[in-house]
């Protein structure tokens, strides 16, 4: 363990200011979670390259692919009875509709809507799955687009997504949602679940397969002809989905739009139901779900002005066609792009349906759009009152779900001792045993005076992570200090430096106190323009990137703490005396971590008490679940479990 003294000019910097980074700091830690995304993603261009010069490569690549998402993607269920019911038909000309109702788990049911052809025989399938409009499927372009198929020869099944129309998950006790839309729910969701090492995108698939069991129970529906297709969101569920399934046999993706690396750098993270913890990680991009259903027949449905990036849409079609034309079949994979926007407009339904009945029918013949009529959501309902929570007294949501898994999981785990939690918390914040102490640079800056004392600007920096922007203080007279505090705020260093009576206390008393940001606090918080509240976390950008990096943020944080405490155990006034740690808000979890691997932290003040993973399952509907989140932490260990590992070091309000 080193730390190396560098002294800078303080010209730019303002001295009345507690600011230490004289650059935009509000961008620090945006700038370096993309810097590590792209660095992740650097090899994949020249293994798609090498993939595409041959079929053995590419059906190799694709394989890959194939089992890297399914790592991400998390487990899944075991199959359970379906239960279907069928509690309504609506006759139409050319076609009916049935109101069917199925548990894709127990007592957690899943409405949906078929549309069968008349006639009779045996005819293909087709499972349209939903973008975000909360109405679902009873959405004008979703039921144009089922009846078009229907009137064509498909039966089709258009099902609700969790949190969208009758499937509202997270409710009071009269149906009322309790958050502001179904992609707010989506997300909370995934929050929750990756907890327990699940994902949302997971479970929204689960309901998806078991609606193909569903259609394979159906006397009408030829089971060696399946398809699927979906817009939008839907379109990410349906790309999850091809790959997944291998009873699909054709496919198409309209206004597709997933986590990818430009995605992320040019809009940034997206509704919790697209978002798979550690895909950066395992480098899959945009083209890499399509990569998945090669070389069977897929079609690509894109607006040329549509709000997702058409230049995207066009760099995956030309990557997927790369393997597809390497596996001998370029002519199974086409691109359609008309001039509209977002969503599954007249002429992508009548594109989808000519290629399905290509592939289906062997006949290509173009399909033409009439008139069509569509029905009211109320009047497609499958429940009687609207929402299968208050229709099913016995409904299990997936927020009850969570809670039960965590209580299940809490029951299972070890009581640890000291050293084996230590080692649980090195497995999940990814910090291995028996490294190397980190070399810590330190920039000098200039001194700001404040509550009577002098502050030295600091800059800490350690290869591979962001700098840290701090200020300490000494007692005065030149003694040595009794112990330095590291007192680590929420809102940041600037939030405290006003608590004057504090401070001086500290001082007067002997204590130098060292100040710091956190990164994405403080001076490097993210501006709120870049964090939609409908996401419920305010720092939501930074927290899905690190998600998507395989590197959470409370991890990245627990790393600042390391690198604070070395650089106090080798700075020269500072090195031979106790540290004690205070932290509040979004610092409590990360202080809590680092405690329990820096045993040299010989006191930590938590300014509230720290909320329990389990609790938070039991409140999904909190601010800020993201900026705690830690996949799987809850298969090892609880924040309560941390807490009694400190024992007597640790002191709460």
């Amino acid at each position: 363990m080193a730390v190396l003294l560098v002294r800078q000019s303080a010209a730019a910097q303002q001295a009345g200011s507690p600011n230490v980074l004289d650059w935009k700091a509000p961008a620090t830690l945006s700038t370096y979670l993309l810097q590590q995304m792209h660095a992740q993603y650097a090899p994949r261009a020249a293994e798609l390259d090498r993939a595409a010069q041959s079929a053995t490569g590419a059906a190799a690549y694709r394989d890959s692919v194939r089992a890297r998402f399914r790592l991400v993607l998390g487990p899944l269920p075991a199959r359970t009875p379906l239960r279907a019911q069928v509690t309504g038909k609506l006759a139409r000309d050319q076609y009916r509709i049935e109101k069917i109702i199925y548990e894709s788990q127990p007592n957690h049911h899943v409405t949906a809507n078929l549309y069968v052809p008349a006639g009779k025989g045996k005819k293909p399938g087709v499972l349209l799955f939903c973008g975000h409009e909360q109405e679902a499927k009873a959405t004008a372009s979703y039921q144009k687009t089922a009846i078009l198929f229907a009137q064509h020869g498909f039966v089709v099944l258009v099902i609700d997504p969790i949190s969208q129309g009758e499937r509202m998950q997270l409710t009071d006790a009269a149906g009322k949602p309790l958050a502001r839309g179904g992609t707010t729910e989506h997300t909370l969701l995934n929050a929750n679940a990756a907890l327990l090492g699940h994902t949302t995108p997971a479970e929204q698939l689960w309901d998806n397969a078991r609606g193909l069991d569903y259609l394979f129970t159906r006397a009408e529906v030829d089971t060696a002809r399946i398809g699927c297709l979906g817009n939008s969101g839907g379109a990410t569920q349906t790309a999850y989905f091809m790959g997944f399934e291998p009873r699909v046999k054709v496919a198409a993706l309209c206004s597709y739009v997933a986590s990818g690396e430009r995605n992320l750098e040019l809009t940034g993270p997206a509704d919790g139901c697209v978002q798979l913890p550690g895909a950066g990680r395992a480098r899959l991009d945009l083209a890499d779900w399509p990569i998945m259903f090669a070389p069977k027949p897929l079609l690509m449905l894109a607006g040329r002005y549509d709000f997702v990036d058409y230049t995207q849409i066009e760099a995956a079609t030309a990557e997927t066609r790369l393997i597809y034309t390497a596996l001998a079949k370029p002519e199974q994979l086409s691109l359609f792009t008309y001039d509209d926007g977002h969503g599954i407009s007249q002429p992508k339904r009548e594109a989808a349906v000519t290629w399905f009945r290509q592939w289906f029918y062997g006949d290509a013949t173009p399909i033409q759009e009439g008139a069509l009529a569509t029905l009211s959501e109320q009047e497609l309902r499958c429940t009687k009152t609207g929402q299968v929570n208050t229709a099913f007294r016995k409904e299990v949501t997936l927020a009850q779900m969570h809670q039960a898994e965590a209580q299940r999981l809490a029951a299972r785990r070890a009581n640890y001792k000291p050293e084996a939690l230590v080692a649980q918390v090195r497995q999940q914040l990814q910090m291995p045993a028996g490294a190397s102490a980190p070399l810590v640079t330190v920039a000098h800056l200039d001194t700001l005076q404040r509550v009577g004392f002098t502050w030295q600007k600091l800059i800490l920096r350690r290869e591979g992570e962001p700098p840290l922007p701090a200020l300490l203080a000494l007692p005065p007279g030149g003694a040595p200090p009794s112990k330095v505090l590291l007192w680590l705020p929420d809102a940041g260093k600037a939030s405290v430096l006003d608590s004057a009576a504090q401070l001086q206390a500290y001082l007067r008393q002997g204590t130098a106190v060292l100040l710091a940001d956190l990164r994405g606090l403080g001076e490097t918080t993210d501006p709120a323009a870049f964090n939609d509240p409908k996401y419920y976390n305010r720092e939501y950008r930074n927290a899905q990137l690190a998600l998507h990096l395989g590197r959470p943020l409370l991890a990245q944080r627990a790393i600042d703490i390391i690198t604070l405490t070395a650089f106090l155990r080798n700075e020269s006034r500072l090195q031979d005396v106790p540290v004690e740690m205070r932290a509040s808000g979004r610092a409590v979890a990360p202080a809590l971590h680092a405690a329990v691997l820096a045993p040299a932290i010989t006191r930590v003040a938590m300014e509230q008490q720290p909320r329990s993973y389990q609790e938070q399952l039991a409140q999904p509907t909190a601010k800020d679940a993201y900026s705690e989140v830690l996949p799987g932490v809850l298969q090892r260990y609880d924040l309560p479990d941390l807490q009694q590992a400190l024992g007597s070091r640790l002191v709460l309000p």
